[in-house]
């Protein structure tokens, strides 16, 4: 048998796989839904984001049919709705959500083609919470994949084998940062990836040639190594359920990463506003002529599958479906306002369907809110690392990763010798890509394990802010569907010399990044007793290693057990006194400790020790005794932290005040090398001893 007709034999058995009247019913369904939303609910103002998927939505659907393993999860995008509607998810919900009503992806509180799908029953693929930013959904999938070949291999769950995770994303999207690094650590770790890209060949208004060079990425990754690349139609009834199902067959033997790449016409506007001026007629044309819909309605009339008539019966209930669905959604009741301010954080009660170790029922160790001291006193870099083994010990859930983290132990240290102890799939090297690193362990977390990646220094975390700022709101944008809990290990703060590169603070932008929380221990009891808690919790945490701080004489303790934990939000008063409260985190603790012992002025220091969520309680209280506040820290005046809490004492203590609430920081610079430079920066002993007792003797 030649080779054309071995393709042949493939593209018919491929054909005959396929629910021909599923994949047109759900077609029709799509198409109807366009329709309605484009001449009715936008005109209304019912609907505001209309993104149709006209043209790509024949491939998509077949596609999402093969995702049937209890273990699969995806990726989509802002064009996936016929995708989504293919994985089974009830069909109210896919249109009442784009009207804002109750229920749906998310209770009204993002837009609703940013779709997401629990499945929590396993029935087939998870969908992971869709993201607005363009290529934000690629590295998430790649933890994902990673997590099936753990779960398999180390874990040695059986039921992972033949698992896939697909991405799926349009050609432009191919020019981000999210896309090449999904695309590093799937193909240098061979895993069960499937790209699957929709080349139309516009980004919005810019053509493919203005994207890449050539005007053609998936030619460019021709000489990727691990990497088999399927290109093809996605609009021809024949050939495009082949190439899907080779792809999906693939990625599922165990071979590895695979690109899909489907050219496919995009059969309206951007979204439902853009006119397409950008287009010639001609253009225009050529992609109403390659209609994916007109060339299956005659392809499966042709094979008797359907008569004329069939058709257009299925086509009148396809549209009837979904106007009495639309109608339905309609009449939902508006979310309730009350419950706008609802999980942002974990809740008593129930928890996420999809994400983090609490929602598959994980049960940890004792823990003890008690430090039971033990042996000498270790610097902070060997309790926190002391910490990391006891938790990689009795969690095989816990994975800790990064750039330099293995057999180096990091550019600190803090894990030297865990490659070792626990192997290459616990504690492992990263490629240096911040944007991979955390969106990684988004997947990861989604899957029920516990991630812990290290940026490796606080300025290296700006390429992923984007995957930090989607994981901290999705279990509010999702009202409680999903989370991603994790531990982000990120040192910072200057050492003993500054610069602006790996030096830098800035903890506040953590303290405003909805849903996450924020640890900044002084000493090493509490770097264990805060990490911990961290790696137990059901929420994203950023646990901040200062770096004065982690080799400091002043830091060391003993080690305070196996089952020392500190709950978030609690401050500890390291000093009492009456006459001045003194608020601090970080390197400025032993500072303001050490200014208030050389006063002997009966001075109250108050360690935070977190500043999301932070102990306004004990500051407050301790503010009502002594009448003043002075607030220490080391990030930058304008905007810092100790803004936030000289606002919030006074609104809620201000007749108490006998004096002006004072903060004592940074100026607005960044770190400064020279050490004269940086001496006159950071607050020190002396400026600090000199701000207390003129705020005690105002």
């Amino acid at each position: 048998m030649n080779l054309a007709a071995e393709k042949h034999d493939s593209h018919a058995t491929a054909s005959q796989a396929v629910d021909w009247v599923n994949v047109s019913r759900l077609m029709l369904q799509s198409r109807a839904l366009d329709d309605i939303e484009e001449k009715e609910l936008v005109p209304a103002k019912l609907v505001f984001n209309q993104f149709s998927a006209r043209g790509h939505d024949f491939a998509q659907i077949l596609l999402g049919s093969l995702l049937t393993h209890p273990h699969d999860a995806a990726t989509g995008y802002y064009r996936s709705r016929p995708f989504v509607m293919s994985l089974g998810i009830e069909l109210d919900e896919v249109v009442a959500s784009p009207m804002a009503k109750a229920g749906g992806y998310s209770d009204g509180r993002d837009i609703g083609v940013v779709c997401s799908y629990p499945n929590p029953e396993r029935k087939g693929a998870m969908l992971f919470p869709m993201c607005g930013g363009v290529g934000a959904q690629y590295s998430p999938i790649s933890g994902w994949a990673q997590s099936i070949v753990y779960q398999r291999d180390e874990l040695k769950d059986d039921s992972y084998t033949g698992a896939v995770a697909v991405s799926m994303g349009g050609d432009s999207s191919m020019s981000t940062s999210g896309f090449w690094a999904a695309l590093n650590i799937s193909t240098t770790n061979n895993l069960p990836h499937l790209f699957y890209i929709e080349d139309n060949g516009y980004g919005i208004s810019v053509p493919q040639e203005v994207q890449t060079p050539g005007g053609d990425q998936v030619a460019n990754l021709a000489a990727y190594k691990n990497l088999k690349i399927i290109d093809g139609d996605g609009t021809d009834p024949v050939q495009t359920p082949a190439l899907i199902q080779e792809a999906v067959d693939y990625v599922r033997s165990g071979q590895g990463t695979c690109l899909l790449r489907l050219k496919v016409p995009r059969l309206c506007g951007h979204t439902f506003q853009d006119t397409q001026t950008y287009k010639s007629e001609d253009f225009i044309a050529d992609e109403q002529a390659r209609d994916p819909l007109p060339k299956l309605k005659a392809h499966l009339i042709s094979e008797g599958i359907f008569t004329e008539d069939s058709w257009n019966q299925l086509e009148q209930e396809s549209y009837d479906t979904i106007k009495a669905s639309v109608e339905r959604g309609k009449l939902r009741p508006e979310p309730d306002p009350d419950n706008l301010t609802r999980y942002v954080y974990a809740e008593e009660g129930p928890v996420q369907l999809r994400g983090g170790l609490a929602a598959d029922g994980y049960q940890f160790p004792q823990s003890s809110p008690v430090a039971k001291p033990e042996g000498a006193r270790l610097n902070m870099l060997t309790a926190i690392r002391k910490t990391l083994d006891f938790e990689l010990a009795t969690n095989p859930k816990v994975l800790v990763f990064g750039e330099d983290v293995g057999p180096k132990g990091g550019v600190h240290g803090a894990t030297l010798g865990l490659n070792e102890k626990f192997g290459d799939h616990r504690v492992f090297d990263t490629s240096l890509s911040e944007e991979g690193i955390i969106g990684r362990s988004v997947g990861m977390a989604l899957s029920g394990l516990m991630p812990v990646p290290e940026i490796q220094f606080r300025k290296y975390a700006e390429p992923a802010a984007e995957q930090l700022t989607d994981t901290g709101i999705m279990r509010w944008r999702t009202n409680n569907q999903f989370a991603a809990p994790m531990v982000v290990r990120i040192p910072g703060g200057f050492a003993r010399r500054g610069d602006p590169w790996h030096s830098m603070c800035d903890e506040v932008e953590w303290a405003h990044k909805v849903g996450w929380q924020l640890a900044m221990p002084s000493n090493a009891e509490d770097a264990v007793g805060l990490l911990r808690y961290a790696l137990r919790d059901n929420n994203p945490t950023i646990f901040f290693e200062h770096r004065t701080l982690l080799d400091n004489s002043w830091a060391r303790r003993p080690y305070p057990g196996d089952d020392f934990v500190i709950p978030f939000g609690q401050a500890k008063i390291l000093r009492e006194g009456s006459k001045l409260t003194v608020v601090c985190w970080g390197a400025m603790v032993e500072r303001c400790e050490k200014a208030a012992d050389s006063l002997d002025l009966d001075i109250e220091v108050i360690d935070l020790r977190t500043l999301q969520p932070w102990d306004k309680e004990t500051v407050t209280q301790s503010v009502v005794k002594t009448g003043r506040c002075l607030i220490v820290h080391e990030d930058n005046r304008t905007a810092g932290f100790g803004a936030e809490i000289a606002a919030t004492l006074t609104d809620e203590v201000f007749f108490d005040l006998d004096a002006p609430i004072q903060r004592l920081t940074m100026p607005d610079v960044p770190n400064p090398h020279n050490i004269h430079l940086l001496n006159k920066a950071v607050p020190n002993e002396e400026r600090i001893a000199d701000a207390m007792k003129n705020l005690i003797e105002i």
